[in-house]
């Protein structure tokens, strides 16, 4: 397997231990009755239970990207050292995003959360040219 698919599989992973996460600190917020149920009204979370669910989010919209770069890179042949560098570098980036998010890291958020991204299109582009 490349390294790229490898940091895919732990990325996919990565957000189900986020979810989790969140869901677990939700838990403590409204109960799991609540989090188990219709959900037809939303009650008020913490403030870190919203980050926490902000941060699940990111994490797809970014996974979206990343699985392209991932299969693309992979399906090409072009994977090489710079990608799978690219790609760990991307993981990590979304590893500290999540306490980045959850405890308002501020600017610090936005400076990894482009680190990943700048990444994922590192993996992008070297399977263009």
């Amino acid at each position: 397997m490349t390294p790229e698919l490898t940091v895919l599989a732990l990325a996919a992973i990565l957000q189900a231990v986020q979810i989790g996460l969140a869901a677990a600190v939700m838990n403590s917020d409204v109960g799991a009755d609540w989090n188990a149920g219709p959900r037809d009204r939303q009650p008020e979370f913490s403030p870190l239970t919203g980050r926490l669910r902000r941060a699940v989010n990111n994490h797809f919209e970014s996974l979206a990207f990343f699985t392209i770069a991932a299969v693309v890179i992979t399906l090409s042949g072009q994977a090489n050292a710079l990608t799978g560098w690219a790609a760990w570098v991307y993981l990590g980036a979304r590893i500290l995003y999540v306490p980045a998010y959850a405890f308002g890291w501020t600017p610090w958020r936005s400076v990894i959360w482009g680190v990943g991204f700048l990444a994922t299109m590192t993996v992008i582009l070297a399977a263009l040219f």
